[in-house]
């Protein structure tokens, strides 16, 4: 869960995303749309995921989505 507070400067927000651990690695939402707008940010980026897999070999299962909420995997090493 990504959360929002406020700086020391009105403009400027810290966005904050928590990790889940497992023995994989991690995997953290690091933007959520819906999460911002809820914090009153408006920008146009729907969300950023990131994780890690400590181990080599290790497969993520990738989740299938019907259009109109598909979206193209992303896959590196």
């Amino acid at each position: 869960m990504s959360f929002v507070e406020s700086a020391a400067i009105e403009a400027v927000k810290i966005i904050q995303s928590q990790r889940f651990y497992d023995e994989r690695g991690f995997f953290s939402e690091v933007w959520s749309q819906a999460r911002l707008d809820v914090a009153g940010i408006n920008l146009e980026f729907v969300q950023d995921n990131h994780s890690l897999s400590t181990k080599a070999g290790t497969l993520r299962g990738l989740h299938f989505q019907s259009p109109p909420r598909s979206r193209k995997p992303n896959l590196s090493e």
